[in-house]
Order: structure tokens, then C-alpha cells, then sequence
């Protein structure tokens, strides 16, 4: 923080160098490729892209939700992976110890803040991994979904990157037949036209 010394308030201080730390996020890549399939999307654009879903599709949600904090469950959804990396979504082995490391990672990060504002973020984070309210399981849905259509879009490029098959496809798409369960034709019209074209295993 020695080129931000002009600022003496400590509180402030803080919240730059939180913005700094969660501007790598721009360098965290995902599996997925962007839909024109020039390059790996990263952590940063999947937040954004996000956010945006959940604003588009927000009549589908099957409870009442409140949008403004569902946007900002999306926008902190995916901080931690700052310290903690990517988890590809099917890889068993990192899914081992994905909860110990995200939990310290975000002990870490949100610790940045003084305690009023980093058990704010800290609690929409929390909200986003325990789906218990009405929410976070809406984000979560547009969370599968999103990555799908880019999967979808890139010739199962993912898929066929970590050997998926569709019955994991359908586990974890789960919580878009519950939570937005209008939007479930999508999940069985892309996995059945992905089989049917083979790029994705059955």
C-alpha cells in the first residue's frame, strides 16, 4: 500500500486494498471458453455475465426474490477464488478439500475489511454456499446455467476437456428444475441436442 500512504484513514485504506486484491480476478480462468470460443472466460467476466442473467431472468425464479441482493450475491459469489483458484464443476479430486480452502480463503479476504463491512460480504457469500434462501438458490440456478450455455455454445469444449458425462450434467443442473423451473427445458433441450450431435457422452 506504499504508493496509497497519502491516505491516513485506515477503514479506507482497507477498502483500496480490497479492491486491489479482488482485481485478480480478472486473471482467474475458467474452463469455459466466451461464446466465440477465442479464449478461456475468467472469474470476473463470469460474475458480470451473471449478475446480468439473473437481472434478465428474474421473472422465472419460482420464489419472490429480491433482486438487488441477488446481484450482490453475484458479485461476491466467486471472490474467494482469488486465494482459493477455480474448482472445475466435475472434478472430483479438487471437490475433496474445495470447502476447507474456499473457507479460508474467504476468512482471508473479507478479514481485509473493518468488521461491520467484511461480515456484510462475508454473510452474502455464506448465503450464496448454504442455497437455503429463496436468493441464493435463484443465483445458484442462473450459476448452472450460465456455464451451460457456454458449453453448449463452444461444442461441449468443456465437456469434453473433463471426460462429462449428462447424468452429471443433470446433478448438477438440479437446482434449475427447482428454482427456476421454467427454464428447466433449456437444461434437457441443450443435453439431449449436445448427445444427439455428439458432444457430449450420454
Amino acid at each position: 500500500m506504499e504508493k496509497f500512504k497519502f491516505i491516513k484513514d485506515e477503514k479506507l485504506k482497507n477498502q483500496i486494498k480490497f479492491v486491489m486484491v479482488i482485481d485478480e480476478m480478472k486473471n482467474i480462468f475458467r474452463r469455459n471458453l466466451i461464446i466465440d470460443g477465442s479464449r478461456r472466460e475468467n472469474d470476473a467476466e463470469h460474475s458480470w455475465h451473471l449478475a446480468m442473467l439473473a437481472m434478465i431472468l428474474e421473472e422465472y425464479s419460482a420464489e419472490k426474490i429480491d433482486l438487488e441482493r441477488v446481484l450482490k450475491i453475484a458479485l461476491v459469489h466467486d471472490l474467494i477464488e482469488v486465494y482459493a483458484g477455480d474448482t472445475f464443476a466435475y472434478d472430483e479430486k479438487g471437490y475433496e478439500d474445495k470447502e476447507e480452502r474456499e473457507k479460508q480463503a474467504a476468512d482471508k479476504l473479507f478479514g481485509m475489511l473493518d468488521s461491520t463491512q467484511g461480515a456484510e460480504i462475508r454473510a452474502l457469500w455464506d448465503e450464496f454456499e448454504a442455497m437455503e434462501t429463496a436468493e441464493s438458490r435463484y443465483a445458484n440456478a442462473i450459476d448452472r446455467i450460465q456455464p451451460l450455455i457456454l458449453n453448449y455454445m463452444t461444442n461441449g469444449h468443456t465437456w469434453k476437456l473433463g471426460d462429462v458425462h449428462s447424468t452429471q450434467i443433470y446433478k448438477r443442473m438440479d437446482i434449475i428444475r427447482t428454482a427456476t423451473p421454467e427454464l428447466w427445458h433449456i437444461v434437457e433441450g441443450i443435453i439431449n441436442t449436445s448427445i444427439e450431435i455428439g458432444i457430449l457422452k450420454p
